[in-house]
């Protein structure tokens, strides 16, 4: 039985991760989150899903000595996730010595524990971002990265040269993964995105709105050069972000990737503005959202979605997931943790 670390694994992606690999391999998960921006009680809710608890270390991964004990109580590691960051945009403005600090140095702890415990497989939870503003839609593999827009988007990009290097002195095997936007939850509504603080993406903003706990709700701005001047993002369900990672290791694992380092785009292909989003979750949920323009905000980037044609030829990925369920599992998480 292969036994994968997922960092980060209490977080939004990695809970969802967790729940895919539980349902549809034979791995054994363990996971590495020191609840920063999550919630212990996510693994309660895993185990009311799965029927299986998983077993957590609660450490900060920027101390090496304590990630090492991970390494070492676990005995053979076959792969590692990892999620383990901080990653919202405008919070990165404000505060980007921590963002580097936090992002950089647990990025090398679980590299430096990668090489010392001979990991085979390691994927990387990268982001769209470091493309910044680009030329040309849709954006591929092969489109050049422009100037990081935040702090966020610098520490991914840094962090992939980081792995560029790494896998030249090491026999550790790389795929990063360049997510667009996920959202939505899981089909149960029992888990989905819900950060301790202040959310700064679009679809948890929304549905705190529609539940109460915001009064209001702004769309950052309205003079972008897109159909209906807000911002086009690649929104993609974060169950198809989820099963991407256990492809990406089965390709690893199968000994099929060409290079010690790959990436791969993970998106729908299909730009959804601002505004729309907000039309389908009024459309699914049948209620009124109270918004207001506002000016840009700092760090965004106009419009961006995917090519990811390479992920479905190479890894055999596709999304299975519309806007319509994105919002509709969104929504009945928001319901979910609105009425405890």
């Amino acid at each position: 039985m292969k036994k994968i670390l997922i960092t980060g694994g209490a977080g939004y992606i990695g809970s969802h991760t967790i729940l895919e690999i539980l349902e549809n391999t034979n791995w054994e998960v363990v996971s590495a989150d020191n609840f920063l921006n999550s919630s212990a009680s996510t693994f309660d809710r895993i185990e009311k899903i799965s029927g299986k608890r998983i077993r957590n270390y609660n450490v900060d991964l920027r101390n090496l000595i304590s990630t090492k004990k991970i390494f070492e109580a676990e005995g053979k590691i076959d792969g590692v996730i990892h999620f383990a960051a901080l990653k919202a945009v405008g919070e990165s403005v404000e505060r980007p010595l921590w963002y580097y600090d936090n992002n950089f140095n647990s990025l090398l702890s679980i590299l430096r524990c990668c090489r010392d415990f001979n990991v085979p497989d390691l994927i990387f939870s990268s982001s769209c971002s470091i493309y910044g503003n680009v030329d040309h839609l849709p954006v591929d593999e092969n489109t050049a990265l422009g100037e990081a827009e935040s702090p966020y988007a610098h520490t991914k990009a840094v962090g992939e040269d980081m792995l560029r290097h790494f896998v030249k002195t090491s026999p550790t095997r790389v795929i990063s993964l360049r997510y667009f936007n996920p959202v939505g939850a899981h089909k149960t509504g029992q888990i989905g995105e819900n950060p301790i603080n202040k959310p700064n993406n679009l679809v948890p903003v929304i549905t705190q709105t529609a539940a109460g706990i915001n009064e209001k709700m702004w769309v950052h701005g309205n003079d972008y050069k897109t159909r209906d001047g807000s911002c086009i993002r690649d929104y993609i369900h974060v169950t198809d972000i989820a099963d991407a990672h256990i492809k990406a290791l089965q390709y690893l694992q199968g000994n099929k990737n060409s290079q010690p380092i790959e990436f791969y785009n993970l998106g729908t292909g299909n730009g959804i503005s601002v505004l729309e989003a907000i039309d389908m979750f009024e459309e699914i949920s049948g209620l009124k959202l109270n918004f207001e323009m506002g000016p840009r905000r700092p760090g965004d980037v106009e419009a961006i979605y995917s090519d990811s044609t390479l992920a479905k030829n190479r890894l055999g990925w596709e999304t299975k997931f519309g806007l319509k369920e994105m919002m509709q599992t969104a929504w009945k998480w928001q319901q979910e943790i609105s009425s405890k």
